[in-house]
């Protein structure tokens, strides 16, 4: 199975420094990766180190914990977007979901895919499934389909990972749609990505991207 075209070369540390951004950049394009996925700060950076490549760039939104302002998250995509990126993972706001605000869970999700997708870029939505029950996912995703989103994306790797469970459960849910998933957050080797893969995910996001492909 060929992954590279899958995988969005991550690298989303706080410590993270130019120089190993443009590496990021270097290698993603040595190896065809579908992305790079940076910090809202390196943009304009990779932009110019990818130049002409098919390589996107991906860029965070609300980034981990998603409770920002509505407002907030919307100003974030329209300075990304400006700036160079491609694609934009936004975390829903986890706080919202667990208090059935679900009014203002559908705002935050709708103002943010109208931002991006009036620019014409792709948007994805981050979960947080290992903190959300079945049925709150299944609400979370249903969201996503009415309102358009490209892809919902397991989580930020910060509060546990993507699992074979969880991706197959996302597939459940959006089977016949035309929303994707992103499994994302400890995928670690080629035979875990695969199995991801073969549960339904198109999209890989790691910071082992190296490891897997050889």
């Amino acid at each position: 199975m060929k992954l590279s075209n899958l995988i969005e070369h991550t690298l989303l540390k706080p410590d993270a420094s130019l120089s190993q951004i443009r590496k990021l950049c270097e290698e993603s394009i040595l190896h065809s990766f579908a992305g790079v996925c940076i910090p809202p700060f390196y943009v304009p950076d990779a932009k110019l180190f990818l130049e002409e490549s098919p390589v996107n760039i991906v860029t965070v939104v609300g980034f981990p914990m998603g409770y920002t302002a509505i407002s907030s998250k919307v100003e974030e995509v329209k300075r990304a977007i400006d700036e160079g990126a491609d694609e934009i993972d936004m975390v829903a706001n986890i706080c919202a979901v667990k208090d059935a605000k679900w009014a203002h869970v559908r705002n935050d999700i709708d103002s943010v895919t109208h931002a991006t997708h009036l620019k014409g870029k792709i948007m994805k939505v981050i979960l947080e499934t290992a903190l959300l029950s079945e049925d709150e996912i299944k609400k979370l995703c249903e969201l996503c389909i009415e309102l358009g989103v490209n892809y919902v994306k397991t989580s930020t790797g910060m509060n546990g990972g993507a699992s074979i469970e969880s991706v197959k459960l996302l597939k459940l849910i959006t089977d016949g749609t035309e929303v994707k998933i992103k499994a994302s957050g400890g995928i670690k080797t080629k035979e875990f990505a695969e199995q991801l893969v073969l549960a339904g995910a198109s999209r890989l996001g790691t910071s082992a991207s190296m490891n897997i492909i050889k």
